[in-house]
This record gives structure tokens, sequence and C-alpha cells, in this order.
């Protein structure tokens, strides 16, 4: 509220009650506009779950074995939190160590759950600002040991020898491979670690049954656009070839999981194959839930827009 002197001033001055006036206007107009995006948001929440909950009517996931009943969400871009416990909870875990590469700033990808309850692993990727961030807001268990943190351009040429660098051990629980462009060149390289399971971004435009893999061109990067990856039947291909089979995908078509042969029972429901497991891209399910992902609070506002709450 003015004082009684700003008041009176207005009162006398005509040109400094039009500035006051429109001053008052403009933060109307702003509290308006959020109020309406707070509502589109909270529109837009409720489609999605709407789209969600039809979806899981569906006779296709009825299975109780079926992995998608199990999404769920903490740090995880959908619900791949929820699947790689679930997976966990069935085969056990041994070592509980992970390693991921494309980790962003750590606060949205596929092993921040996992080192929340207590796995170690190594971190990659090639964004130094983003990883500038994680460093702080990771501190206390990087400071523990139970997280290493390498900043380094990833290609299928030198991803063996950085892992070596991480200390990336043979057998380790689980792999996570997601550098948009070119992940599926780096699968192969790394078969010699034998890791448990292997979660690997897809390209869900591709028809589950058609073979497409981008050109091998390290040094491009991702258009944003279509053309990147590798489709799904062309990594079930490849994961045959190493010895794994594919036992899931999650419900927006975004990551696929595959699973060591060895460890194969029936508590995974076949057959296992790109044309059984495919989802489609529903892009339009990705959400973040709650509040504004922390792991801790030793760091600044992230150096991305972070998700809103709901």
């Amino acid at each position: 509220m003015p004082s009684t002197f700003v008041k009176k001033a207005i009162q006398t001055w005509p040109g400094l009650r039009y500035f006051w006036n429109r001053r008052i206007a403009r933060l109307n107009e702003a509290k308006l506009n959020d109020e309406r995006m707070n509502l589109l948001r909270t529109s837009t929440r409720l489609q999605q779950e709407m789209v969600y909950n039809s979806l899981m009517q569906s006779p296709r996931y009825a299975d109780p074995r079926c992995l998608i009943r199990f999404e769920r969400q903490v740090f995880s871009q959908n619900g791949e939190d929820g699947i790689i416990a679930e997976i966990f909870r069935r085969i056990g875990a041994t070592n509980k160590f992970f390693a991921e590469v494309g980790v962003g700033d750590g606060l949205e990808n596929n092993t921040a759950c996992l080192l929340q309850n207590g796995w170690s692993g190594v971190w990659v990727d090639g964004d130094r600002r983003h990883l500038a961030f994680a460093a702080q807001e990771f501190k206390p268990v990087i400071d523990t040991g139970h997280l290493t943190i390498l900043n380094r351009m990833i290609t299928k040429s030198n991803i063996a020898s950085i892992f070596a660098e991480g200390r990336v051990p043979e057998g380790l629980d689980l792999l996570s491979l997601d550098i948009d462009r070119n992940t599926f060149f780096l699968w192969e390289p790394l078969a010699h670690l034998r890791a448990r399971v292997v979660v690997v971004e897809y390209n869900a435009t591709i028809p589950p049954s058609d073979e497409f893999c981008v050109d091998d061109a390290p040094n491009s990067m991702w258009n944003a656009g279509s053309y990147y990856g590798a489709s799904l039947k062309t990594y079930e291909k490849l994961g045959e070839k190493l010895g794994y089979v594919l036992v899931s995908c999650e419900l927006s078509g975004n990551n696929a999981f595959f699973l060591r042969k060895d460890l194969l029972t029936d508590a995974f429901p076949g057959p296992f194959t790109a044309e059984h497991h495919y989802q489609p891209p529903r892009y339009y399910l990705s959400r973040t839930l709650g509040h504004h992902r922390r792991f801790s609070d030793h760091a600044d506002n992230p150096p991305r827009q972070m998700g809103e709450n709901f």
C-alpha cells in the first residue's frame, strides 16, 4: 500500500497518477496471467492423469507381471524409477552399482533415485554447466564416495576408457545410456561389462517391426527432430547379439529395458520382442510430479527450468 505522502502526490500530479495507475494495471495483469497459467497447468495435469488411467485399463497391461504397472517417478523423466525398482525386486541386486551416460544436471535421470537409496555409481555427461551444478547438489554422496561424476564428451571410441577411468566394475547392476542421437553406438563397446540390466532410449517414431539406426557420425548432435538413435527392433537385435532380452518399455515411449538372459525367469512376461513391448511416442504424458526436484540443499537453483508444482 502507498504511504500517505505518495497518495497525496498521486492526487496532486496527474502525470504521476497516470504512471501509478499503469503500474497497478500491470501488476494486476501479471497476477491474472499467473492465475491463468496455474489453471492451464492444472488442466493439463488432469488431462494427463485421465489419459494415463484410461490407458492402464487396456487388457494389454492386465498381466500382473507387466512392468508398466509399476511405473513411478522420483527423479526419472517418466515412470522409469518404478520399473527399475521392480526389476531389481524380482532379480535382486548384487553390487548395487550403476553407470549412467547422459545425466543432465542429475535431477532428471534413471539413477538418482538409486543413489538416494544407497547405491553407488558413475555419471558421465558432456555438459560442463549441468555437471557443475550436479557437483554441488550431490556433494554429500560425492564426498562419501558413492558418486563419481565425469565431464566427458562420449563416443563409441572412448566410452570404454571413460568407464575404466571411473572404475566401473564388470557385472554392475545397472547401465543406462541416453545421449540422444548416438545412443545406439555406446552399448556394444561396453558389452564386456555384462551389466545385469540395461536401459536405453529408443526412437519410438519408428514402427516396432522396422529396423532403423542413424548413420555413425560421432561428432553430430541431435537436432531435436525425429532422426535420432535407433528403433526398438534394432535394439532388440543388438540385445540378442549381446545376450540380453527386451523385457519392457515405459508408457510414454522413451526408454526400453533389457535383462541379461541368464537372469530371465517367468517373472517377466514374453514374448520378448519389439512388437510385444513397443510403446508409441506418448511424450504428452511427460510431467514432473510433486515439488521441484532437489537432492540436497547444497546448490543454488538448477541451470535449467524445473517442472512446475501440482
